[in-house]
């Protein structure tokens, strides 16, 4: 079936009037911040304390637009007799994002946790140059990183967490045995206690018996008529000389 002459202008006017009905949405920015996604790709933050300088970041980074420089450093044996450690100490760490492609890439092989995305992407300058973050201006874009999503309730716990708690657990029971232990002690000297402070009749003979030793020991021989007499004043004596 041939076209209908003029079915095309039609089509075309009637995609115009759709469009003329339909209200229109204008971008008001720089004035009006556009609502981005909390995780958007907009500037790569460093979090400098977590950097092991592994250079793991530099190695797999497609257009090599990370730069870091380090240095040696040792460290004392922690202990008398130990072995001296040697560490690297972060110098340089910078991002040249004239080159970055925002893969992603480094923030993904980082072990340590030491890079983080900010959804920040107003970073425009007149010099190339200028584009070229350095660690502290990384440093700085730290305090747009957003905090990460809250966990599925119904997820599994993290074998990190789960191990800590665990470790917890294990001492507070060793504690709570500990105090049991000493509390039991505590409770039996108690009651010992009491017990030998319920029979003073059990002590009193000892102390009896030791009083009568002394004034016995302190009497003199004469008081003492079978230890004092002479063997001529006792009558069984006269009856066997007799």
């Amino acid at each position: 079936m041939p076209p209908i002459p003029g079915s095309g202008l039609a089509k075309g006017l009637a995609v115009t009037l759709r469009t003329m009905t339909k209200k229109t949405v204008t971008a008001q920015y720089p004035d009006v911040q556009p609502e981005l996604p909390p995780r958007s790709r907009g500037v790569i933050a460093l979090f400098e304390e977590n950097c092991t300088v592994c250079m793991l970041c530099a190695r797999e980074c497609p257009d090599w637009c990370i730069y870091i420089d380090s240095h040696k450093e040792t460290v004392p044996a922690a202990a008398p007799g130990g072995r001296e450690r040697s560490r690297n100490v972060l110098d340089r760490f910078a991002i040249d994002f004239s080159l970055c492609m925002y893969c992603g890439i480094c923030i993904e092989v980082c072990p340590f946790d030491a890079l983080f995305w900010s959804p920040e992407f107003e970073y425009a300058e007149t010099d190339i140059l200028d584009l070229t973050h350095e660690r502290d201006k990384l440093r700085d874009w730290m305090w747009t990183v957003p905090e990460p999503p809250a966990l599925d309730p119904h997820a599994e716990e993290p074998k990190e967490i789960a191990a800590a708690r665990k470790t917890a657990d294990k001492l507070r029971a060793q504690q709570e045995q500990q105090e049991q232990q000493e509390q039991q002690e505590q409770q039996a000297q108690e009651a010992a206690a009491e017990a030998a402070a319920a029979r003073p009749d059990a002590a009193q003979p000892d102390a009896t018996q030791a009083a009568a030793a002394q004034e016995e020991a302190a009497q003199p021989d004469a008081a003492r008529p079978d230890a004092a007499q002479p063997d001529a004043a006792r009558p069984d004596a006269e009856e066997g000389k007799a």
